[in-house]
């Protein structure tokens, strides 16, 4: 059995470097125009160029979203842009419409080529025509079953890549014209809006502007929305699929989401593969994950079709912990860290390390730079732990918190 690689999203600079501290085998990422996410940060050229040199240099792959479906008026800057960071060494692009494949194969011929799951790759059919074009991986639809990925990777000869954890769209495989139709942002062009995730009222057709409530439970019902998908508890299924990629999705998502995810399907995916025939799930595992910002979780469409159990019609986020601090470095007098979210003298926390290192301490005293003490430190402040020992830089610092969020 050969090790699946595991892939986490890279929204911004700070996310890369994140993703490559726990523990990422790849990242994918976007440019500033042509990817499903342009309402994340991002990079531009130059910016693309230091993140893989920064990847590589730590053995990670970093592969670049063009998975957008261009128009017409498009395809100048498409070529442009493609010409502009031809010299970039990425790893491959991710592609997802059968013209922008052609243009790359013209203008880029030796680039490795991936499908984007926006091309709704059910079935192995379908992989072999891809692979008569050129592409070297599919990421499959997320309505593939279990059964249905090992028929495929059992079929076919090229490499699979399918999402093993992250939010759920309402469409299907994220093709989507609801927030087109609703505010003017094209889904399938990178600036979804998300109006599956809203809230909605009926409005009688004689009496416009009276809204009635669509109660479910609660006063509150949200009819589009699914919980989010988490696949931990089947990787020892999905690594004998013959998949050859596990993938995490949320680009728009914080480094305290992306850091809790990845260290946790690191050490369950190390585990495995260290010794298939001893692995036992750790119910540790689930515990983090649900520390996490989450809408409930379900398995999607891995074990059959969802059931009405696998949608969150309260469509409240989940939130028990809050990320506090990251730490830029140790230094004689302590942990050096960027504040995110306010901390007090006697506040509880946990330091938050690959691997599932934790670290429980009490905030008993802090300093600013200059060594002057603090009671209170406020987001975007740099403070000193004294006495914190065991940090490395872009560990996380996060706070128990007693309440749901909508």
């Amino acid at each position: 059995m050969k090790k699946p690689e595991l892939l986490a999203p890279a929204g911004n600079m700070e996310k890369l470097k994140i993703a490559v501290h726990y523990g990422a085998d790849a990242v994918y990422l976007g440019g500033k125009n042509f990817g499903l996410r342009n309402l994340a940060d991002n990079f531009d050229n130059e910016e693309l160029a230091q993140a893989v040199d920064y990847a590589h240099a730590a053995g990670v792959k970093v592969y670049l979203t063009l998975n957008s479906y261009p128009e017409n008026a498009d395809l100048p800057a498409l070529e442009r842009y493609l010409d502009e960071i031809a010299s970039i060494p990425v790893d491959a692009y991710i592609v997802s419409d059968p013209g922008l494949l052609a243009l790359i194969r013209e203008r880029d011929p030796e680039r490795e080529i991936h499908l984007s799951t926006q091309a709704n790759t059910t079935n192995w059919r379908s992989v072999r025509f891809w692979e008569q074009f050129g592409v070297t991986r599919v990421n499959c639809a997320r309505e593939m079953s279990l059964a249905d990925l090992e028929e495929t990777a059992r079929r076919c000869d090229m490499e699979l890549e399918t999402f093993v954890h992250g939010a759920m769209c309402m469409s299907y495989s994220g093709r989507c014209l609801l927030s087109s139709a609703l505010t003017g942002r094209e889904a399938n062009k990178g600036e979804c809006t998300h109006p599956c995730r809203w809230k909605y009222a009926i409005v009688e057709e004689t009496r416009p502007g009276e809204y009635f409530p669509i109660s479910e439970e609660g006063g509150e019902s949200f009819i589009f929305n699914s919980k989010d998908l988490c696949l931990i508890e089947y990787l020892p299924e999905l690594a004998a699929s013959g998949v050859a990629s596990l993938k995490i999705e949320g680009r728009m998502k914080g480094i305290y989401y992306l850091a809790s995810v990845l260290r946790v399907y690191r050490t369950a995916l190390d585990a495995y593969c260290a010794d298939p025939a001893g692995y036992r799930l750790d119910p540790q595992w689930l515990e983090e994950l649900a520390k996490v910002s989450h809408r409930g979780y379900t398995t999607g469409f891995l074990l059959g079709k969802p059931t009405e159990v696998d949608h969150e019609f309260k469509s409240r986020y989940v939130r028990n912990f809050q990320f506090v601090a990251l730490v830029e470095e140790t230094t004689p007098r302590g942990t050096l860290v960027t504040v995110k979210n306010r901390i007090r003298l006697g506040d509880e926390l946990e330091l938050l390390g690959p691997a599932l290192k934790e670290v429980t301490f009490r905030v008993d005293q802090m300093t600013d730079v200059d060594g002057l003490p603090l009671s209170v430190a406020n987001p975007n402040q740099r403070v000193i732990f004294p006495g914190l020992s065991g940090a490395q830089p872009l560990d996380l610092i996060r706070r128990e918190q007693r309440e749901v969020a909508a």
